[in-house]
Parts: C-alpha cells; sequence; structure tokens
C-alpha cells in the first residue's frame, strides 16, 4: 500500500479545492458503438432503397402534394381535430369533476358515460351517429313519459355527415379526456385543497384558481398525445364520404389509380402536422413543468461539460 502524503504547510482556514487535474477517460462501449453503426447503414440502405425504386413514382408524390384538393382535406382535418379537441376538453373537464363528486348518482352518471364511449370503437360510434335518423327520425325537446314536446326538425337535417363525425368523435374523446384530468387532478396535494378553503373559496373557485392549474403539469402530456391521436383518427371519418385529407386522396387514386403516391401524400402532411404538433407541445411542457426540475439548467449544463 503506497502512504498517503499530507501537506502539513497549507493553510487550514483555506477553501479547498475541487480543480482536479486528473483526466477523466470515458468507457469506451464496442458493442454500442458496433449496434449504432448496423442500425445506420440500415437506415441509410432503406433510405437508399425507398428514394431509388421507381414504383414510389416520387414525381406523382411532388406533383400532388400541393394539390387544392390534398389542401383543402388537410384544413378540413385541423378543423375536426380542433373542434372535436374543444369539446372532449370542455365535456371531458365535466364528467371528471362529476366522477369526483361525493354524490353518489352524479359520480355513477360520469362513470357510465367513461364506461361505454371507452368501451365501443370510435368508428362504430361514427356509423352509429351516422344512422342515428333510423332509431329518431324526428329531433324533439319535451316533456318525457308522454308529456307535450317541441319538434325541432328532421334528424338528417340536424345530423349531416360532418355533424356525425364532430359527435362521434368529441363524445369519444372526453371519455379519456374525463380520466386525463380526473388524474391530474388527483395529483395536487390535498393541502392544496384545504389552503383553498382556508382562503374561503369554495369548490368552483379554488378548482378554478388552485386545482387545475397546478394539475396542468399532469395533464398537458397526455392530453397533447390526445390531440396527436385525434389528428390521426380524423381518418375514420373518411367512411362517411367527408373530405379530409384521407378522403381526399382516395377520391384522387380512384380516377388516376395512383393509390401508393396519393396515400404517400396523405401519410406525409400527417407526419408534417404532426411533426409541428409535438414541437408546441415540447414547448408547453417545459412552460408548466418550471419549478417542478430538480437541477437547474445552469447546473446542468456545468455538469455535461465537465462530463466531457
Amino acid at each position: 500500500m503506497l502512504p498517503i502524503q499530507v501537506d502539513t504547510t497549507a493553510d487550514p482556514g483555506a477553501p479547498i479545492s475541487t480543480d482536479d487535474s486528473i483526466p477523466v477517460v470515458p468507457l469506451k462501449h464496442p458493442v454500442r458503438l458496433a449496434i449504432a453503426v448496423l442500425l445506420i447503414l440500415f437506415a441509410a440502405g432503406a433510405a437508399w432503397n425507398v428514394a431509388t425504386n421507381p414504383r414510389f413514382h416520387w414525381d406523382v408524390v411532388v406533383g400532388y402534394i400541393f394539390a387544392p384538393q390534398i389542401l383543402s382535406g388537410a384544413g378540413l382535418t385541423l378543423v375536426l381535430t380542433i373542434v372535436a379537441m374543444a369539446i372532449g376538453i370542455a365535456l371531458g373537464t365535466i364528467l371528471a369533476v362529476m366522477r369526483l363528486s361525493a354524490n353518489p348518482v352524479v359520480s355513477s352518471v360520469s362513470r357510465t358515460y367513461i364506461w361505454f364511449f371507452r368501451g365501443t370503437p370510435v368508428l362504430v360510434q361514427l356509423i352509429f351517429w351516422y344512422n342515428i335518423a333510423a332509431l329518431y327520425p324526428v329531433i324533439a325537446l319535451g316533456v318525457p313519459f308522454g308529456g307535450p314536446s317541441w319538434v325541432l326538425g328532421s334528424a338528417n337535417a340536424f345530423i349531416s355527415p360532418l355533424g356525425a363525425a364532430l359527435l362521434g368523435l368529441s363524445l369519444n374523446e372526453a371519455a379519456y379526456m374525463a380520466e386525463i384530468i380526473r388524474s391530474g387532478i388527483a395529483s395536487v396535494d390535498k393541502g392544496q385543497h384545504e389552503a383553498a378553503r382556508a382562503l374561503g373559496m369554495n369548490g368552483s373557485k379554488a378548482l378554478r384558481r388552485v386545482i387545475l392549474p397546478q394539475a396542468m403539469r399532469v395533464v398537458l402530456p397526455p392530453t397533447w398525445n390526445e390531440v396527436i391521436s385525434m389528428l390521426k383518427g380524423t381518418s375514420l371519418v373518411s367512411v362517411l364520404a367527408i373530405s379530409d385529407l384521407l378522403y381526399s386522396a382516395q377520391i384522387i387514386y380512384s380516377t388516376n389509380f395512383q393509390t401508393i403516391p396519393l396515400l404517400i401524400v396523405a401519410s406525409l402532411w400527417y407526419l408534417f402536422m404532426t411533426t409541428v404538433m409535438s414541437f408546441f407541445q415540447n414547448k408547453l411542457e417545459r412552460r408548466y413543468g418550471r419549478g417542478f426540475d430538480t437541477i437547474p439548467n445552469g447546473a446542468r449544463r456545468r455538469r455535461a461539460r465537465r462530463m466531457k
């Protein structure tokens, strides 16, 4: 064992230097490096094969990527996503509060709604709303059990294909958003509820000003994932002959028989829109995650420089 030499001339009151002159040599990972090289070669080979395969008809893809029908379909897809998510979030918030209610009837109604709409496929719900006139040919408001009613009009006039699509997408989304928002509310410490009541806030005011703002950090990531899923899920409305992005591509390739190139065009637009949404998702998560990061950004950068 080598003897330890202690410098007895050093000032005992001086601060201890943290400068380490011994260079830190990172560990080598040959297996990891070999796997990375293989993956890069595989990805490059696949990309080269796709780019040089004439059966993809990239000239057709370029020719239709900004076609008016495709742009119109992409715009309608965005509108469906925004409207359906807005209704789903609003209704989901109400259902989440009902689910947490101490009233067993209110809680049971919310549980039943969530059970039904989460347990049936959204495609089945879309087709159901599209054919609702078979069950209720006339839409009316009135007193149940044979009381007087006010006829609003034909179900076909009120529930168009676009209306059926919005009903199916938004009502189904509300069931999922209810569970997401409920979990976010449950993640807030009970002391926050008690503090809000100690300040004289009633239940609704405490929910709006104290509970929901703190729950946003938990609610936001899965909510934005639901937005992305909704964007892609709007392709199901093509079965209702609504000119969304996918249906517009289907109309075009039904006339020119360029099925694969038009599907690639639709996929590229879906990828573009989801990429933009993912960018804003990261921005929002960083905004609502402020104050919960245990390592400050400056300390993280300094630690990263020392590890190099």
